[in-house]
C-alpha cells in the first residue's frame, strides 16, 4: 500500500474512533495513542470497531488476531487490516 493510501486509512480509522468512542473534551488522539490500555476503547467497542473494519474494507479478521494488543493503537489496527486486504 502506498503512503497516501496508508495515511488515508489511518485517518479513516482515527476519525471513526474519535467519533464513536472519544468525548469531545478528551485529549488529542494520535495514531500512536494507546486506545485500549488507556481505556478509550473497551471490549464492546473493540467488537464494534472490528465489525466496522471488516465491513469497510471487505475483509474477515480471525478472532484469534483481533486481540487487545492488535487494537491498542491506530497504527497497529491499520497493520492488522493490511494483512487481510487483497
Amino acid at each position: 500500500m502506498d503512503e497516501k493510501n496508508l495515511i488515508e486509512m489511518k485517518d479513516l480509522v482515527l476519525n471513526y474512533i474519535i467519533k464513536e468512542y472519544i468525548d469531545e473534551d478528551e485529549e488529542k488522539i494520535t495514531y500512536d495513542t494507546a486506545l485500549i490500555s488507556s481505556g478509550y476503547v473497551d471490549s464492546f467497542s473493540m467488537v464494534s470497531l472490528l465489525v466496522f473494519l471488516e465491513n469497510k474494507f471487505k475483509i474477515k479478521i480471525p478472532s484469534s488476531k483481533a486481540t487487545p494488543e492488535a487494537f491498542n493503537t491506530v497504527n497497529k489496527i491499520v497493520d492488522l487490516v493490511n494483512q487481510y486486504i487483497k
